[in-house]
């Protein structure tokens, strides 16, 4: 379960951070073929996956079925992207307006391919756990096994939509104020506190432990524990699994989960240890803490996933890897701003997260110190446990020595309670751990939003956006190099930035193209008499595109061109008259055309260059 949760986190990430692109990377026919043909060469494959001698193994079983998943995670995100599937599923939003139900219908392709998967793995199945299914249900079960892992992104992605989407602005208004969120987060927690619990139990095909002897002593066990729960058969892998699990918070609607094959093989007193440990999860508060684990990162992404993203895409680094690539700037500017965050998902889970529930299990495992060794004495209630992992190692495929990266391997998780036997000190020394772990974590997370209310947003915003400006005008060039618009504008963002040779390059060959506009011979005009480098100025050729851009279109700003133009050729009067018709055509402006009349009778046009120059130099020594 946690690798699935891994995978479909990734699937879930895939699609609902891709945009809707204007125009789709294929025709609707050739999208439609592709998607067929890599549904036909996922299912080829897995085909081959299963075929392999050790797959029907449980081990092997498992194998086959990761290796899958992660086929199916690849195949999925490569038909999003080059299909476009977004763009041909947007019309399920009803107009944008629910989102969610496009992201909902991209999630269900994903499904697709694992169904193709679990039709192909059917075969195996039955060789390894037994029992009998058709295609179909198979199928089904397999879905309704994952489907608690998605249904509260989907229920809580649809529902925030719809309250969108209602006409009640006293609503909006509250889910915009600065409680608005944490509202509707504590709304959704208590649906999977109060409904969810029930629901996973019916999907799952629970059902209530038998009356008898057995169900009354571990009822009796849990009453000696103050703790209520109502405990169901979990058919997981036809109840073959060897397993067990705590779930809902609420005491009327907390489950113990226990498979069948568990049940077979434990001792009376192995089971009352398996019991012990679930307690721990819930006496320790375990699973509102996953809760908070997960709140915390998504409350850190909402804070920095865009000023990553501005960051990430304003760096050179991701221009150069641009023009390796090749790709559209939509795609290039998807993967720039998703993958990051992609990555960042997965370390968070992988790890820290991982690093968590790992000590959890621990955790939940030191539980039967106080649960029954307290109790009988003797070390009883620990080597119970420890007789219980080894029994589940053994009859698991002998994984005792298997790594796990959520519970500890079962040989670890042994000799730890070997050692907290010998050291009772061990046992305390945990917990300190665990205790100190959550407050630095909690420590990072209050530091990392009171960080987040200084990061300079609009700065990291501005020079991404200049960047990636320059970078789409510069490609656009390369491709359509006798486009006179391209080019004007690439100069435009040269002379913004400073890099005057190459704006006046850009200005030039562009002229080649399109001689009479009087945009291009505005601006090209405004470089030739304000440059930094005096070896660019040109007065004289100035005066000439000012005259011709003003003649051609009379604006405000061309005609306050056409004004410096004649101070710098020494025409003082041209120049006033030419500031105040620009005054007339734009009256908005009046007060910056008087400051330059002012400017002209106080300076000529070299007087003012030289001064400049000496500022400069004074400035670089």
């Amino acid at each position: 379960m946690y690798n699935n949760l891994l995978y479909f986190l990734v699937a879930i990430f895939f699609f609902s951070m891709s945009t809707v692109p204007e125009t789709p990377l294929l025709p609707a026919w050739a999208s439609g073929a592709l998607l067929v043909l890599s549904l036909i060469s996922y299912e080829r494959l897995v085909r081959f996956m299963h075929a392999q001698a050790d797959s029907r193994s449980s081990a092997g079983y498992f194998r086959a079925e990761r290796k899958s998943s992660i086929l199916a995670i690849g195949f999925f995100g490569l038909t999003t992207h080059v299909c476009g599937l977004k763009y041909y599923l947007a019309f399920l939003s009803w107009g944008k307006a629910l989102p969610s139900l496009v992201n909902i219908a991209g999630l269900l392709l994903f499904f697709l391919y694992l169904s193709l998967m679990w039709r192909v793995a059917q075969s195996n199945y039955q060789w390894v756990f037994g029992g009998w299914y058709s295609t179909r249900a198979f199928i089904v079960s397999n879905i309704k096994v994952n489907l608690p892992i998605v249904l509260p992104w989907a229920l809580l992605s649809l529902c925030y939509d719809l309250v969108a989407f209602i006409s009640w602005p006293a609503l909006h208004d509250l889910l915009l104020s600065a409680w608005g969120d944490f509202l509707f987060y504590v709304l959704f927690l208590l649906f999977v506190l109060l409904i969810f619990p029930p629901l996973v139990r019916h999907l799952w095909g629970c059902t209530r432990m038998p009356a008898g002897p057995l169900r009354d002593h571990l009822l009796a066990f849990c009453a000696g524990q103050k703790f209520a729960c109502e405990l169901y058969l979990w058919p997981l892998f036809e109840g073959r699994a060897l397993t067990a699990g705590v779930m809902g918070l609420v005491p009327g609607l907390r489950y113990v989960l226990i498979t069948p094959g568990l049940l077979e093989v434990l001792t009376l007193e192995e089971l009352e240890a398996v019991m012990a440990h679930e307690i721990g999860h819930v006496k320790k508060k375990h699973l509102l803490l996953y809760l908070l684990l997960i709140a915390g990162f998504s409350l850190v992404v909402g804070l920095y996933a865009e000023p990553l993203t501005f960051f990430l895409l304003s760096r050179d680094l991701f221009y150069s890897l641009w023009r390796w690539s090749g790709l559209p700037p939509e795609a290039m500017l998807v993967v720039g701003g998703t993958l990051p965050l992609l990555v960042a998902m997965l370390l968070y889970f992988r790890y820290l997260f991982g690093y968590f529930i790992r000590n959890f299990e621990r955790q939940a495992d030191l539980h039967v110190f106080s649960a029954i060794d307290n109790r009988y004495g003797n070390h009883y209630g620990s080597q119970a446990l420890i007789s219980a992992l080894e029994k589940i190692a053994l009859l698991s495929g002998n994984i005792r020595d298997q790594p796990s990266w959520h519970h500890f391997g079962i040989g670890e998780r042994v000799a730890y309670l070997e050692r907290c036997a010998q050291d009772t000190q061990e046992r305390g020394r945990h917990q300190r751990k665990v205790k100190l772990s959550l407050a630095v974590y909690l420590l990072m997370l209050a530091a990392a939003l009171i960080w987040a209310q200084y990061l300079p947003l609009e700065r990291l915003s501005r020079q991404y956006q200049e960047k990636y400006l320059e970078a789409v005008l510069l490609q656009k060039v390369e491709r359509e190099p006798d486009k006179a618009l391209w080019l004007q504008m690439a100069g435009d963002l040269m002379q913004h930035k400073k890099m005057e040779k190459k704006a006046l390059a850009a200005y030039e060959r562009a002229l080649t193209f399109d001689p009479v506009s009087p945009e291009l011979m505005n601006n090209l005009a405004w470089l030739l008499l304000t440059s930094s480098d005096p070896q660019l100025r040109d007065p004289p050729r100035a005066l000439i595109l000012a005259r011709q851009a003003a003649g051609m279109r009379p604006l405000g700003s061309f005609l306050d061109t056409l004004g410096l133009a004649c101070w710098a050729n020494g025409f003082l009067d041209e120049a006033v008259a030419a500031e105040q018709d620009a005054a007339l055509a734009d009256p908005a402006g009046r007060g910056y055309y008087q400051q330059q009349i002012d400017r002209f009778r106080r300076i000529n046009y070299q007087q003012e260059l030289k001064q400049k120059q000496a500022d400069d130099q004074q400035h670089k020594e």
